[in-house]
Protein backbone atom coordinates (compact mmCIF):
# COMPACT_ATOMS: atom_id res chain seq x y z
CA UNK A 1 0.00 0.00 0.00
CA UNK A 2 2.85 2.49 0.72
CA UNK A 3 4.45 1.67 -2.53
CA UNK A 4 1.35 2.48 -4.55
CA UNK A 5 0.85 5.72 -2.32
CA UNK A 6 4.32 6.95 -3.62
CA UNK A 7 3.97 5.95 -7.28
CA UNK A 8 0.38 7.68 -7.04
CA UNK A 9 2.18 10.61 -4.99
CA UNK A 10 4.85 10.80 -7.71
CA UNK A 11 2.34 10.61 -10.55
CA UNK A 12 0.11 12.76 -9.46
CA UNK A 13 2.67 16.08 -8.20
CA UNK A 14 2.93 16.50 -11.53
CA UNK A 15 -0.48 18.13 -12.37
CA UNK A 16 0.18 20.06 -9.84
CA UNK A 17 4.00 21.29 -9.61
CA UNK A 18 3.89 25.03 -11.39
CA UNK A 19 6.81 25.78 -13.48
CA UNK A 20 8.39 27.60 -11.81
CA UNK A 21 12.21 28.14 -10.52
CA UNK A 22 13.18 25.01 -8.75
CA UNK A 23 15.60 26.56 -6.53
CA UNK A 24 12.63 28.33 -5.15
CA UNK A 25 12.35 27.51 -1.51
CA UNK A 26 8.32 27.78 -1.59
CA UNK A 27 8.04 25.71 -4.52
CA UNK A 28 9.65 22.98 -3.16
CA UNK A 29 7.51 23.18 0.20
CA UNK A 30 4.17 23.50 -1.56
CA UNK A 31 5.34 20.58 -3.76
CA UNK A 32 5.53 19.11 -0.34
CA UNK A 33 2.53 20.09 0.95
CA UNK A 34 0.58 19.07 -2.36
CA UNK A 35 2.64 15.54 -1.96
CA UNK A 36 1.42 14.85 1.43
CA UNK A 37 -2.29 16.20 0.00
CA UNK A 38 -2.55 13.80 -1.86
CA UNK A 39 -1.43 10.47 -0.13
CA UNK A 40 -3.94 11.48 2.36
CA UNK A 41 -6.90 12.02 -0.20
CA UNK A 42 -6.10 8.78 -1.94
CA UNK A 43 -5.31 7.22 1.49
CA UNK A 44 -8.73 8.48 3.08
CA UNK A 45 -10.73 8.01 -0.15
CA UNK A 46 -9.16 4.16 -0.66
CA UNK A 47 -8.78 5.55 -4.29
CA UNK A 48 -7.65 2.64 -6.97
CA UNK A 49 -5.34 3.43 -9.26
CA UNK A 50 -8.09 3.73 -12.19
CA UNK A 51 -10.04 6.44 -9.97
CA UNK A 52 -6.75 7.87 -8.71
CA UNK A 53 -5.72 8.15 -12.75
CA UNK A 54 -9.78 9.67 -13.41
CA UNK A 55 -9.86 11.74 -10.31
CA UNK A 56 -6.94 14.10 -9.82
CA UNK A 57 -7.00 15.46 -13.43
CA UNK A 58 -10.43 16.68 -12.64
CA UNK A 59 -9.42 17.44 -9.02
CA UNK A 60 -6.17 19.80 -10.60
CA UNK A 61 -9.06 21.61 -12.58
CA UNK A 62 -11.57 22.26 -9.31
CA UNK A 63 -8.32 23.23 -7.40
CA UNK A 64 -7.30 25.92 -10.10
CA UNK A 65 -10.92 27.36 -9.83
CA UNK A 66 -11.13 27.61 -6.13
CA UNK A 67 -7.41 29.19 -6.07
CA UNK A 68 -8.39 32.04 -8.84
CA UNK A 69 -10.88 32.69 -6.86
CA UNK A 70 -9.29 32.86 -3.52
CA UNK A 71 -6.85 35.17 -5.18
CA UNK A 72 -9.41 37.92 -6.25
CA UNK A 73 -9.76 41.11 -3.55
CA UNK A 74 -13.45 39.68 -2.82
CA UNK A 75 -15.85 39.90 1.01
CA UNK A 76 -15.83 37.24 2.77
CA UNK A 77 -19.57 36.00 2.26
CA UNK A 78 -18.73 36.66 -1.49
CA UNK A 79 -15.77 34.26 -1.85
CA UNK A 80 -17.32 31.46 0.32
CA UNK A 81 -20.08 31.52 -2.64
CA UNK A 82 -18.22 31.75 -5.45
CA UNK A 83 -16.34 28.46 -3.68
CA UNK A 84 -19.43 26.74 -3.12
CA UNK A 85 -20.59 27.43 -6.38
CA UNK A 86 -17.35 25.60 -8.12
CA UNK A 87 -17.75 22.66 -5.05
CA UNK A 88 -21.59 22.24 -6.59
CA UNK A 89 -20.20 22.37 -10.23
CA UNK A 90 -17.72 19.18 -9.54
CA UNK A 91 -19.42 17.61 -7.60
CA UNK A 92 -21.51 15.70 -10.43
CA UNK A 93 -17.83 14.90 -11.98
CA UNK A 94 -16.49 13.72 -8.35
CA UNK A 95 -19.66 11.31 -8.30
CA UNK A 96 -18.97 10.23 -11.60
CA UNK A 97 -15.00 8.89 -10.59
CA UNK A 98 -16.16 8.12 -6.70
CA UNK A 99 -19.12 7.63 -5.83
CA UNK A 100 -22.07 10.10 -3.99
CA UNK A 101 -20.37 9.02 -0.73
CA UNK A 102 -17.01 9.06 -1.55
CA UNK A 103 -17.46 12.69 -2.92
CA UNK A 104 -19.09 13.64 0.80
CA UNK A 105 -16.40 12.33 1.77
CA UNK A 106 -13.91 14.03 -0.24
CA UNK A 107 -14.95 17.42 0.56
CA UNK A 108 -15.15 16.40 4.43
CA UNK A 109 -11.28 15.08 4.39
CA UNK A 110 -10.79 17.98 2.54
CA UNK A 111 -11.68 20.67 5.18
CA UNK A 112 -9.54 18.42 7.65
CA UNK A 113 -6.58 18.47 6.25
CA UNK A 114 -6.33 22.43 5.38
CA UNK A 115 -7.70 22.82 9.14
CA UNK A 116 -5.13 20.53 10.45
CA UNK A 117 -2.47 22.22 8.35
CA UNK A 118 -3.42 25.66 9.71
CA UNK A 119 -3.05 24.17 13.00
CA UNK A 120 0.62 23.38 12.46
CA UNK A 121 1.26 26.29 10.63
CA UNK A 122 -0.02 28.29 13.45
CA UNK A 123 1.47 26.09 15.93
CA UNK A 124 5.12 26.41 14.12
CA UNK A 125 4.39 30.74 14.04
CA UNK A 126 3.72 30.55 17.64
CA UNK A 127 7.03 28.41 18.50
CA UNK A 128 9.11 30.57 16.59
CA UNK A 129 7.88 33.48 18.42
CA UNK A 130 8.20 31.77 21.38
CA UNK A 131 11.92 31.22 20.38
CA UNK A 132 12.99 34.96 19.80
CA UNK A 133 12.00 35.72 23.43
CA UNK A 134 13.70 34.44 26.41
CA UNK A 135 12.37 33.82 29.42
CA UNK A 136 9.10 33.72 28.12
CA UNK A 137 7.00 31.60 29.89
CA UNK A 138 3.59 29.70 29.10
CA UNK A 139 0.63 28.70 31.49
Amino acid sequence: MKRFLLIITILTTGFFAKAQDAGDPDNKKQEKLQALYVAYITQELNLTTDEAQKFWPVHADFDREVKAVNEQDLGVIEREQLVLNIKKKYQDKFTRILGSGRTDTFFKKDIIFRQKLAERLRKMRQNRQNQGRPGLRRG
